[in-house]
């Protein structure tokens, strides 16, 4: 090769290649770059070595391009996952404006509406159908122009429905019988887009000529009033979601960082010919950089084109029973903008720092036989770092509020502990390798390799050991909050129970529950009661804040009485005062209520706050002198009801004008769809019915289900660094074939080359999954010391760190072709 005189414009550089190799000839095009503008003379440097080192990247042959290509890949699925983690606040704000925009004015506070032509009349008839929510509500318009919730056109008309498109078609569908007949509506119509949370959301709107402001409805004036003001969120959650997202996040930019130094064996060849035509180290450091830039911008166009069609099945994947519309999946500009940044200046600065112990001269690239020592102490720190924010996050959060957890400090140590691993783990790997001495000469090629090359193995196994420390951790908080699940499960005689509330006191509505409930298949035991507050007249609140006492007024038969308390007898007409035995508190609230002889107020709100209740919208009801005091006895649900107890002889409960009726069932939890036949005989008896199904066990397979994701996971991300892993090994190989060429010459076997390349893949493994393991047990026992929970399950790490022996067999069988290939006499020839 020679270098032709330059011209007066530095900007213009002709290089001639007399090589035959067809790599040479291809490297760099027999072309000049085009003139720079006008530009400071440091950055016009920079932006002329980029340049080139583009143009080497954009031509550099059939080899170049799979170069570029797997660089293209790596750094594309990080990119995508990336954009994809970027839509995720976008979506969230998207799903709450359509909450919002469909939430009735005024259900938030409860305030009262007048009746007017746009008021609205509506009730939620909310249910479930399996493992499904089936939100729903019904209508009745109060005059002729009502307002109607977004993505509907009109109010049904009594017996007719509009539904969602996902619940129409579960409706058409075979598995759908069950819910069709609980919902018993002729559908007549589509919700549109904007009134949907997301594509598979199952929704309906059913008409109705009977709903009433008195027998469970509400009255609105119109839609997009604000929601429901909740409290702070729970700090297991907000702990989960923040390691959650620093698990799926840090191991990707790990990824993105290996996959950009792809073919940098190769490259030095390339950049030693720079050398020869009179380009000085620093240029060819910059030119390399600009190679490594043509794959990362490269990488993201295939990541961009990767997310644009990944957004379009957004509303096919359902995450925890959630999707999203296509349109919402749109990164935040910032975020999308830094990302699109952050990826190329990646790529320029991790090359830079990979060259800077490499010595590029004219006749070829020598790099250091004996590396610089490895120092351990900054290592440490950073894990140790990590460590302490989590527990300082942890003290300040108690300090102001235990129910709070911080998610920055909380995201910012989980990474250190995670960055810290790919840190400490090439010093583990020099330790080992270094002090290992003796064995067969299969293994003796494989620790000199590692002593010389340890940067390129590490590097590929980085990522799989930021994934497995992190997929650790999550499954230990995981199995804390599972184990306190399973716990409370076989603790509660409650989970498996049926409770069905309507919001008004109704006689007719208990006596049905207590017959249709009676007669449904799969319900082994009922109860039904009337259930109201009761208080002494002209009780007030306190001047600090503190509520008058009252108590609850039970109407029932005998029959139902004597389930809930122990009673000698029980003839109509009989009342009696009931003590619960877990709670005082509550005992001396029913004696200060319940004072016999005395007269209460039953079936009234009760006063709020600063204001003195006068009985105007209650009943006016005297305690009995001769009524007995007795004990309470559990429910069907594991539940004591204490207060005053009634027969209807002795009160009317039509008359109530406040209260609820309710029915707690016992479901036989052997028989399929129980609940499903409990809640069509609900909706039966009035669909506003309200159903909860006290499950903790469906909520326990799911905890158990997503344990199962997570390892799932944790071994896909295996997989995919494995083929990184592959890539970097068959690039080894293809820089070795003179070696084992020569190793071939010399009499060594084969079978010991072979042998020697998979001890060299095997410790590097191994070393890293033992300090993954162990840096995932610190990070997932800081974690579960965060959110108070306990680890029982030590041995979790076990099935994610056994993925590893798969990992390397796989990676060793698939590289032993391309080995095969390389011990070759033709490997000796040289020019």
């Amino acid at each position: 090769m020679a270098r032709t005189p330059r011209t007066e414009d530095p900007g213009r550089l002709t290089v001639i290649f007399l090589d035959k190799q067809p790599e040479h000839r291809a490297a760099l095009p027999d072309r000049a770059l085009p003139a720079l503008p006008a530009l400071p003379g440091r950055l016009r440097l920079w932006l002329r070595d980029l340049c080139i080192g583009l143009r080497l990247g954009a031509f550099g042959g059939r080899e170049g391009w799979i170069r570029n290509a797997l660089t293209a890949v790596g750094v594309g699925i990080g990119v995508a996952l990336l954009l994809l983690a970027a839509s995720v606040p976008q979506i969230m704000d998207n799903r709450d404006l359509r909450v919002t925009a469909r939430t009735a004015t005024g259900f938030a506070h409860m305030e009262p509406v007048e009746r007017s032509d746009t008021s609205v009349v509506m009730a939620d008839v909310s249910t479930e159908y399996r493992t499904d929510v089936v939100s729903g509500s019904l209508l009745r318009a109060d005059g002729d122009r009502p307002s109607l919730p977004p993505g509907i056109d009109r109010i049904p008309a009594p017996g007719e429905m509009l539904v969602s498109p996902a619940l129409a078609e579960l409706l058409r569908s075979p598995d759908g019988g069950m819910l069709k007949e609980r919902l018993g509506y002729r559908v007549t119509g589509v919700i549109g887009k904007a009134g949907l949370l997301d594509p598979g959301e199952y929704l309906f709107y059913a008409g109705t000529s009977t709903l009433t402001a008195e027998n469970g409805g509400q009255r609105t004036e119109g839609f997009g009033g604000p929601g429901f003001e909740y409290g702070p969120v729970d700090p297991v959650l907000t702990a989960l979601a923040t390691l959650i997202c620093v698990v799926l996040l840090v191991p990707v930019a790990v990824f993105i960082a290996t996959a950009v130094r792809v073919g940098g064996e190769r490259r030095d060849r390339r950049l030693a010919a720079l050398r020869l035509v009179g380009a000085d180290i620093p240029t060819t450091r910059r030119i390399a950089a600009g190679e490594a830039l043509f794959g990362a911008v490269l990488g993201l166009a295939v990541g961009a084109a990767v997310f644009a069609v990944a957004r379009l099945f957004a509303g096919s994947v359902r995450l925890w029973g959630l999707s999203a519309f296509p349109s919402d999946v749109v990164p935040l500009p910032g975020l999308g903008a830094l990302i699109l940044l952050a990826v190329p200046v990646a790529a320029v600065v991790v090359t830079l720092f990979a060259l800077r112990s490499v010595v590029i001269e004219p006749l070829g690239v020598v790099r250091s036989a004996a590396p610089r020592r490895r120092r351990l102490w900054w290592r440490l720190l950073l894990p140790a770092a990590g460590v302490a924010l989590l527990l300082v996050s942890d003290e300040i959060a108690g300090a102001t509020d235990p129910e709070l957890v911080y998610p920055v400090p909380l995201a910012g140590g989980a990474i250190l502990v995670l960055i810290g691993v790919t840190a400490l783990f090439p010093w583990v790997v020099d330790a080992v390798c270094g002090r290992l001495r003796g064995g067969p000469v299969s293994w003796q090629l494989a620790m000199r390799g590692l002593q010389l090359r340890s940067d390129t193995v590490t590097r590929a196994v980085s990522g799989i050991m930021v994934a497995v420390a992190g997929a650790i951790a999550l499954q230990m908080v995981f199995a804390g909050m599972h184990d306190d699940f399973r716990e409370t499960t076989g603790r509660s005689p409650a989970w498996g129970r049926v409770v069905v509330t309507a919001g008004y006191p109704s006689p007719e509505v208990a006596a049905r529950m207590l017959r249709e409930f009676g007669d449904t298949e799969g319900a082994i035991e009922t109860v039904a009661m009337i259930q109201t507050s009761a208080r002494t007249p002209g009780a007030r609140w306190t001047a600090e804040g503190d509520p008058p006492p009252s108590t609850t007024l039970t109407v029932a038969g005998c029959p139902v009485l004597e389930r809930l308390a122990r009673l000698a007898s029980c003839e109509d007409g009989d009342v009696f005062v009931v003590h619960g035995r877990e709670y005082r508190a509550s005992r001396e609230w029913v004696d200060r209520t319940a004072r016999k002889g005395k007269e209460l107020i039953v079936g009234d709100p009760g006063p709020v706050p600063g204001e003195s209740a006068h009985g105007a919208d209650g009943l006016r009801w005297t305690l009995p002198e001769d009524s007995p005091t007795v004990w309470a006895r559990k429910d069907v649900a594991g539940w004591e009801h204490d207060g005053v107890f009634a027969t209807p002889g002795a009160i009317d409960a039509d008359r109530l004008r406040h209260g609820s009726t309710t029915a707690l069932v016992r479901a036989d939890e052997s028989m399929p769809d129980a609940h499903e036949h409990i809640r069509n005989t609900a909706s039966r008896i009035d669909p506003a019915l309200q159903i909860w199904t006290m499950r903790m066990i469906e909520r326990d397979q799911k905890y158990t289900s997503m344990q199962t994701g997570l390892l799932a996971g944790a071994s896909g991300t295996m997989v995919l660094i494995a083929a990184s892993m592959l890539v970097s090994q068959i690039e080894q190989l293809r820089e070795r074939r003179r070696l084992l060429s020569v190793l071939l010459a010399f009499g060594t076997r084969r079978s010991t080359l072979a042998w020697s390349l998979l001890w060299q893949t095997v410790l590097p493994v191994v070393l890293g999954t033992a300090v993954a393991v162990a840096s995932g047990l610190v990070l997932g026992a800081v974690m579960l010391r965060l959110i108070g929970k306990e680890m029982t399950g030590w041995g979790l790490f076990l099935p994610v760190a056994a993925t590893g022996p798969g990992v390397i067999l796989l990676v060793t069988l698939v590289s032993l072709p391309s080995l095969w290939r390389m011990m070759r006499p033709d490997g000796l020839r040289t020019e």
